[in-house]
């Protein structure tokens, strides 16, 4: 049996691998696209080594990947020894080797000039792909190297915050263009990194699009059935107290999709007018939906419902 278990595990370790380096290199080839179609083109610099390379291409010509590998290499060595040696280097100097080749490889293939001279277009669109290849390399348990390297080691060292050590870097490269470009520019590579952040997290953690609903109520078996059998939620309850008026009260939470937020709550308004209902936002909820029933078969006599299944809201 033990010999069965190591063989899964193992297996299961090679699939989770192959995984992540498939999910590296989508990703570093998406960033490579959209440095020569959307950035570059457009001398956008929205921080990182990827606009220190779209900056020095402009007033030099050298190839984009190979300013990003020479400026990688010495970030490369400050993570190695400070940021967990060959488990952090493999990962991240696979993804800065594709992202780099990448970019000088696809410039005969890809047009000089981008595929639009609309500066808010390459603004737009290279924050979003740019949020969707580096998403995917967070997903892949990679980085693309550069000033995340440089923040990381900062924050370690220092005790500031992630972000605002990227405000400085970022933000240093990115008043660097403005003040070589013209600040238009670096307004429109703002405007890129707002957008490439905003990517990233919708690409790690998917879209809201699930409610949280927390209920005060003095009729939580009512409100409780009637949730479940009309929207066939499960309910968690516990005891509460008014700090004010001192007395009892039941408090109730569950999740519900988006597009069944008013459903809810007309059915708490329906079994309880004086409910206090708060609705919050939520990524991803997994468990707590019931198996859809018929709610016909539910009596009032205490029939027990069916058990909650694992499911989750997407």
């Amino acid at each position: 049996m033990r010999a069965f278990r190591k063989i899964d595990i193992s297996r299961l370790n090679i699939r989770f691998k192959w995984r992540n380096f498939i999910l590296l290199t989508i990703g570093a080839l998406i960033l490579a696209v959209n440095i020569n179609i959307f950035l570059a083109p457009s001398n956008l610099a929205p921080g990182g080594v990827m606009g220190v390379a779209v900056i020095v291409n402009a007033f030099t010509g050298w190839p984009l990947g190979l300013i990003m590998l020479v400026v990688n290499i010495p970030l490369l060595v400050l993570g190695f020894f400070n940021l967990g040696r060959f488990n952090f280097l493999i990962h991240t100097l696979y993804v800065v080797l594709v992202y780099s080749f990448g970019a000088d490889l696809m410039t005969g293939w890809l047009p000089a000039s981008g595929i639009t001279e609309d500066l808010l277009l390459n603004a737009i669109y290279g924050g979003v792909l740019g949020g969707i290849g580096s998403g995917l390399v967070y997903r892949g348990n990679g980085t693309s190297g550069g000033t995340g390297i440089l923040a990381r080691v900062i924050q370690l060292r220092t005790g500031l915050p992630v972000s605002q050590v990227y405000l400085f870097t970022d933000g240093a490269v990115v008043l660097l263009a403005a003040l070589l470009f013209g600040w238009e520019i670096g307004l429109y590579s703002l405007i890129t990194l707002f957008i490439w952040g905003v990517v990233v997290d919708y690409v790690l953690e998917g879209p809201s699009i699930v409610r949280t609903a927390f209920i005060i109520t003095d009729k939580p078996d009512e409100v409780g059935q009637a949730v479940l059998k009309r929207l066939h939620l499960g309910v968690t309850s516990w005891s509460a107290q008014g700090m004010f008026t001192e007395k009892s009260h039941t408090f109730l939470y569950c999740t519900v999709s988006r597009s069944d937020v008013n459903t809810l709550r007309r059915t708490i308004m329906s079994e309880d007018p004086n409910a206090f209902v708060v609705i919050g936002h939520g990524h991803q909820a997994i468990g707590g939906v019931i198996r859809h029933i018929d709610p016909e078969k539910l009596t009032d006599e205490g029939e027990s419902p069916p058990e909650p299944i694992s499911q989750t809201v997407e």
